[in-house]
């Protein structure tokens, strides 16, 4: 099948497979590993990416499901010449990653959580990343990155 989307700001065509997942094609056919591969049923949070401006499991979806989509991965956060952006930049500050095999899906649920909650309570950050597993951060450090990012007292 033909396939057309807008991934992290460029036009993609590609004839795929119709079986092929979402994160294979962005990974196999785009080259943009920065979306992980963990549990793949959904459940752990490493392939969340943007669609449409919703936090989705790319893992939970067919490419050809994606055609016509906006489509924004962990690559699209980092500015010109790889600058982070201020929660990448958070992240680094509070030592909210340790492995790193999460960070990407944490990064985009909190991407689409904090335009949506500039001003969160704890207890709504708690909630956002609810669904992201991480095995080695205790999530404490998350927690303060997201109030660094919103300018809350860490």
């Amino acid at each position: 099948m033909n396939i057309s989307l807008n991934v992290n700001g460029e036009k993609v065509e590609r004839d795929i497979e119709p079986r092929l997942l979402l994160t294979d094609f962005l990974r196999e056919e785009l080259f943009l590993t920065g979306t992980h591969v963990g549990c793949e049923h959904g459940v752990c949070g490493a392939c969340t990416i943007l669609l449409n401006g919703e936090a989705v499991r790319g893992c939970l979806m067919l490419a050809v499901q994606a055609d016509g989509a906006t489509i924004e991965t962990v690559e699209s956060l980092a500015g010109e010449g790889g600058q982070l952006n201020p929660l990448q930049q958070a992240f680094t500050d509070c030592h909210s990653l340790q492995c790193g095999f999460c960070t990407p899906g944490f990064l985009m649920t909190l991407t689409q959580f904090t335009k949506e909650n500039p001003n969160p309570t704890e207890e709504e950050i708690r909630e956002a990343i609810s669904g992201n597993l991480c095995r080695c951060t205790g999530y404490a450090n998350i927690v303060k990155a997201v109030k660094q990012v919103t300018h809350q007292t860490v």
